[in-house]
């Protein structure tokens, strides 16, 4: 027959988290890891259901009924703070009186090992509750690893991407980041202004003053157009000193035109450059996608060019719509 002290030390050794029961269900003796969730509080001798709350089977409020549910699943709670939840099971004592009950906090030992600062040897030898919180932990630091690489990685083809629509010298969207816009518009049937813009006398900057001044001149004309347009519009540089601008909606020829005069006013202004002015000008042409019936993106920058080229054989420094029937006009 096993003494009572071997049966206590058994129980802490198998069941850290054990409550010896007495048979009017006061405590007689409870696991060391329990102990430890309520370390200033005495257990022994104050009554089960004083100390746990059942929350199932809720039929349990008394001794009697909980020495009832011998083999059944219990859900219980301390009555106070931290109320944390446990799971356990009822194993009356034969012959002795009484019962252990075993208890275990289940889907809540995260939190238990980290309000009550548990270690492995608070758990019975053959349970796996830290092994399994080892690699709950590693699948999250690995997760958050993926992440973080994730992001990284989507930041760079964010910023490759960016990059390979981007102008390096203006900021300005490139030729390629133009022709995507354009096909975006014309497959989704939205109304756009084109203007294509021309930097008259660039050449002679380059040729007296040399390609640093030129591109000053090219980075100072780019904010020019930024400022003259709308958030929502579009500025691309697409040849050495050529541009095109994408007015979205903007099919009045009065606002067109005002654009068109307020880029040509200011780019008429001297540009200094290492105490030397650099004087140039900007022709414009202008065509609506409304003009075609089936727009395509090659037509429309053509008949801007058609525009543009008509302006410019008309003096420079000037604007011009595009005209199906005359190729441009005023």
């Amino acid at each position: 027959m096993m003494e009572t002290a071997e049966f206590s030390t058994l129980l802490e050794t198998l069941c850290p988290m054990f409550v010896l029961l007495d048979d009017q269900g006061r405590i007689r003796q409870v696991g060391p890891t329990l102990q430890k969730l309520r370390p200033g509080r005495q257990m022994v001798g104050r009554g089960f259901l004083d100390l746990f709350e059942l929350v199932r089977p809720r039929a349990v409020t008394t001794v009697p009924a909980l020495m009832s549910v011998a083999g059944a699943k219990l859900h219980l709670k301390f009555h106070d703070e931290p109320r944390t939840a446990l799971k356990g099971l009822v194993a009356p004592l034969p012959g002795k009186g009484g019962a252990v009950v075993n208890l275990s906090f289940g889907i809540s030992i995260l939190d238990a090992v980290r309000d009550y600062a548990l270690t492995s040897a608070d758990f019975s030898g053959t349970d796996l509750a830290i092994e399994l919180l080892y690699l709950v932990e590693a699948k999250s630091a690995a997760m958050e690893a993926s992440r973080s690489l994730n992001l990284r990685l989507q930041g760079a083809m964010l910023a490759a991407e960016e990059q390979a629509y981007t102008d390096t010298l203006t900021g300005l969207k490139n030729r390629r980041a133009l022709e995507h816009l354009l096909s975006h518009l014309i497959s989704s049937k939205a109304d756009f202004a084109l203007m294509h813009l021309d930097l008259d006398f660039f050449k002679s900057v380059n040729d007296q003053l040399g390609h640093a001044a030129g591109d000053h001149v090219l980075k100072q004309s780019a904010r020019i157009m930024l400022e003259e347009t709308r958030g929502d519009d579009t500025v691309a540089r697409i040849g050495g000193d050529e541009f095109v601008l994408i007015f979205k909606g903007l099919m009045n020829k009065d606002k067109l035109s005002g654009i068109a005069a307020r880029l040509i006013a200011r780019m008429q202004e001297p540009i200094e450059f290492e105490g030397n002015p650099c004087r140039i000008s900007a022709s414009l042409g202008t065509a609506l996608s409304t003009q075609f019936q089936s727009p395509k993106a090659a037509e429309i920058l053509h008949a801007a060019d058609l525009a543009l080229y008509e302006a410019k054989r008309n003096g420079r420094s000037g604007h011009r719509f595009y005209s199906a029937l005359s190729g441009a006009q005023h």
